[in-house]
């Protein structure tokens, strides 16, 4: 089979509205590829420009999904800068692999360290290796918000935790929280591909019996007897319209962790979980903010 990419280079707050639109037309998700930049203290550094990727098959729809993708694009263009889309035809196995010359094993925090699984990596002995296969759709860590989201959970894990990870995509969180010490992870996607590519890098690992995979959202997970960390790691439309269950799975001790949170809508987040009787830590990366929530004393 034949597949039509369709790629555009975008800045850090135009990543979100741009994959939404190629996420219209594409039926296995979108990528984001943020640039990698060689660093010296740890392999690589991020960039601020990224690559939104997509595929869509190359039948006779293939002509009218581009033209969807084309005029969403000009028309985003007139608010913020977005790349042209640019466009070739690839073989299915040409599709299946083409992703992964743009991910490098890099270091996150003190301790974490992400490896793609076809690389290798000798591991110092505090390292935290999370081995991760993201697929086409689903990032390795890249994604700024993904990136503090780790630093705080590094933070945060405590030994014998139990974490819900909402939103788990490649499972790159529920990987780590267990790699940092925790007892037991629920992990849910409402995308069937993030489901089985979680389920793939969990069963890699040998972590199944560590971390459960729901297929759904929070409201697929039971209330009680709660969890001490819950983070999601997703867009700010959804956790707006979520955030009064994630609060409810949070136990009365725990710690909300929300991230894929763009500038202009941190402040409705914000809003929102002070509106729910949380305090809020904030941490900004670029365009993009992960807000650390809990309910009285700080924990």
């Amino acid at each position: 089979m034949r597949w039509l990419e369709l790629t555009s280079r975008v800045d850090g707050e135009a990543v979100e509205a741009v994959s939404e639109v190629f996420s219209r037309v594409a039926p296995g998700g979108v990528a984001v590829e943020p640039d990698v930049i060689p660093n010296a203290d740890d392999g690589c550094a991020i960039g601020a420009r990224s690559t939104v990727r997509a595929y869509v098959p190359l039948d006779e729809r293939a002509t009218d999904k581009r033209r969807i993708v084309e005029e969403a694009l000009w028309h985003l263009g007139t608010i913020s800068p977005v790349g042209e889309l640019a466009t070739r035809e690839v073989d299915e196995e040409d599709w299946a692999n083409a992703w992964k010359k743009h991910y490098a094993v890099f270091r996150i925090g003190r301790r974490l360290v992400i490896r793609p699984s076809w690389l290798d990596y000798a591991a110092a002995p505090d390292d935290v290796v999370v081995s991760l296969d993201p697929g086409v759709a689903f990032g390795t860590g890249l994604h700024p918000t993904t990136r503090r989201c780790l630093e705080v959970l590094e933070d945060r894990v405590r030994p014998g935790d139990d974490i819900l990870d909402v939103g788990t995509g490649s499972g790159i969180l529920a990987l780590a929280s267990v790699g940092l010490g925790a007892r037991r992870v629920v992990a849910t996607d409402v995308d069937p591909l993030a489901v089985s590519a979680a389920l793939s890098n969990i069963r890699r690992s040998g972590l199944q019996d560590r971390i459960e995979v729901v297929e759904g959202s929070v409201d697929s997970v039971p209330v009680e007897p709660g969890f001490r960390i819950v983070v999601a790691n997703i867009i700010a439309r959804v956790i707006l319209e979520i955030a009064p269950d994630l609060v409810r799975r949070k136990r009365p001790d725990g710690v909300l962790i929300v991230g894929g949170i763009i500038a202009d809508r941190a402040d409705e987040i914000a809003g929102e979980l002070e509106r729910l009787g949380l305090e809020l830590e904030r941490h900004v990366d670029g365009d993009w903010s992960v807000f650390v929530a809990w309910r009285g004393p700080a924990c």
